[in-house]
């Protein structure tokens, strides 16, 4: 019996509360959906209440009520993990109400709530730049503020998501054996974040990516890439002395140098067949230029023999009388 009681003061209650979203979504009764709301946002159910918040929006518009809508609303998408229509709602609100007691954590809200919506490292990081803009922002407005404290540690959050991405980029640049591109990338990444904690791994990824051009590269371009390759297995032995980093400096450097008298070998040999190459043809241009001047003379004598004759021809027609005047006798 006690049983069936409870049961029954449950069902009622759960009536009880889905009536009153039922009468406040159909009613025109500002107070009454507004009440509704507040218990819906106070009770956590933030759907419910966002539902009454939007029907309230026009209602309240130039009353008392419209702030503390607004920011409740903003709340309800926040808990409700809608974080850009939260963020975008608390800084209106910032903006709109900057003599509002709340100004300030509807500032820091819109912050968090882009920090919250910042994509993960391996996806589009155009949400996490937007979200570092917006908590430096919060910094430069609100400098002495409480909320300040844990800021720079979000921002550095922030910035080691787009730090890691770019140095994935570059990793994965490398496993495919894109050796230039990996290089570039690493590079990019010492440029673009100079108190980087990855900066070992970079090191040990450009060198890696140096060595493998230097050993792999064209002829025209093996010498260069072997001193580079050279002078960046010196330069991390320098910068992470006693270190597993070092050690494969100090064996890439050996084969590097290896390689490089090997190649001296190869240069040598190929400067060589170059030479060879190079007198040949300069032997076969040269007959072949005696040759045609040789053929050229041939041409020239005989056109110089037919213009000889030609002359003659021509003198002989000359000192030839012309035949005697024939005259006919008239009858």
């Amino acid at each position: 019996m006690k049983k069936y009681i409870l049961g029954l003061f449950a069902v009622a209650v759960i009536t009880s509360c889905v009536s009153q979203q039922e009468r406040a979504m159909r009613s025109a009764d500002k107070e009454f959906i507004l009440k509704a709301a507040n218990d819906n946002f106070a009770k956590k159910k933030w759907k419910n209440a966002l539902a009454l918040y939007d029907r309230l929006a026009n209602l309240v518009a130039g009353t008392d009520d419209f702030p503390n809508v607004g920011f409740n609303t903003a709340y309800a998408n926040y808990y409700d993990k809608s974080y850009k229509l939260a963020g975008h709602q608390f800084k209106n609100f910032a903006v709109s109400f900057p003599k509002d007691p709340r100004a300030e954590e509807a500032a820091y809200m819109s912050a968090l709530c882009y920090y919250e919506g910042s994509m993960d490292y391996n996806l589009d990081q155009s949400s996490t730049e937007l979200a570092i803009n917006e908590l430096q922002d919060f910094l430069n407005n609100y400098p002495n503020s409480e909320r300040s404290k844990n800021i720079s540690q979000l921002i550095d959050e922030l910035s080691y998501k787009l730090e890691f991405k770019a140095y994935e980029n570059g990793r994965q640049y490398y496993k495919m054996g894109e050796y230039k591109a990996a290089n570039v990338a690493f590079e990019n990444v010492l440029e673009d974040f100079p108190s980087t904690k990855l900066r070992s791994k970079i090191y040990d990824y450009i060198m890696k990516s140096r060595y493998e051009l230097a050993m792999k590269s064209v002829y025209n371009l093996k010498d260069e890439r072997i001193e580079s390759a050279l002078t960046y297995t010196k330069l991390v032995e320098k910068e992470l002395p006693n270190t597993e980093y070092s050690k494969t400096a100090a064996d890439l450097r050996e084969k590097l140098e290896k390689e490089k008298q090997n190649f001296i070998g190869v240069k040598k040999q190929t400067e060589a067949k170059i030479a060879a190459l190079t007198a040949k043809q300069k032997k076969e241009a040269e007959k072949l230029a005696d040759k045609d001047k040789t053929e050229q003379q041939m041409k020239d004598q005989i056109s110089n023999e037919k213009k000889a004759m030609q002359l003659q021809r021509d003198s002989a027609a000359l000192k030839t009388p012309p035949p005697a005047a024939t005259f006919k006798i008239q009858r």
